[in-house]
């Protein structure tokens, strides 16, 4: 008889070896000057020749170890897999900018799904040598030792982290957002890599994070290691302009911040 949790602790066991992969091609490449570097989506959204690098060590070792299951790339897009296989969804260089920038706060993310959501995630700060890790049944870790969110319940006393969209029109209504979210609380934070806003809401770093306009790769491991740290995680939905997004928090302060920013 199958075990679905020993199942979940093999594919972190790959998703944590994917992350490793990509972070020493970008360990390799950080602080030099940056070679292939494009915009995508804006002028501000780029690329380099290091994200693409690091995403290519993480599809040869998924291409290697799980042949037959999906891939879902921030660069290289989705590949198909075999029907009923999982899927792999993966940020190679979380904090383009940063990086780029020389700024030492950058990340890789990899999460394993099937058709219920993520079976297993990894946040992994090659820097500081940070693994942030979960599975569905399993605790979330840092660096093995399991973590929990904030206890917070007063927005108030609550420090929040959040993030900005790439387009410009969009970052006007965050900024509106920002301005009721800011007097309310007790500061906020922006680090630039959602991944890690996420992963050290999940150790109690910061209270609670909300942010629009991210992409399944930049959440899909981190939600899950917030989610087993013992915060709620919640879908925000696309309000008129708004790009849909999503905000973690303490349970009981959820409710309070969403009221703020869901609208």
């Amino acid at each position: 008889m199958r075990d679905p949790a020993a199942d979940e602790r093999a594919l972190l066991g790959i998703a944590a070896e994917a992350a490793l992969a990509a972070a020493e091609e970008l360990l390799a490449r950080f602080g030099a000057d940056a070679a292939g570097v494009r915009s995508k989506s804006t002028d501000t959204d780029l690329v380099s020749d290091a994200d693409l690098a690091a995403e290519r060590a993480i599809r040869a070792l998924l291409s290697e170890r799980r042949p037959d299951d999906a891939v879902l790339g921030e660069e290289g897009g989705e590949s198909a897999g075999r029907r009923g296989a999982l899927r792999w969804v993966v940020d190679p260089l979380d904090g383009t900018v940063n990086y780029l920038f020389g700024i030492p706060l950058f990340a890789v993310s990899v999460a394993c799904e099937d058709e219920a959501g993520a079976l297993a995630g990894v946040v992994l700060d090659p820097l500081r040598q940070e693994c942030f890790a979960a599975t569905r049944s399993g605790p979330a870790t840092l660096n093995g030792a399991p973590i929990h969110g904030s206890d917070c319940g007063e927005l108030g006393r609550a420090l929040i982290a959040t993030g900005f969209a790439y387009d410009s029109a969009q970052r006007a209504r965050q900024a509106a957002v920002l301005a009721r979210v800011l007097p309310a609380a007790r500061d906020i934070r922006r680090v630039g890599a959602a991944a890690l806003d996420l992963a050290w809401c999940a150790c109690g770093r910061v209270d609670a994070y909300y942010e629009r306009a991210v992409k399944p790769w930049d959440v899909a491991a981190a939600s899950l290691i917030c989610r087993r740290a013992g915060l709620t995680v919640r879908a925000l939905p696309a309000s008129g302009a708004q790009a849909p997004g999503v905000l973690a928090a303490p349970p009981a302060l959820v409710d309070a911040l969403e009221s703020l920013v869901g609208g």
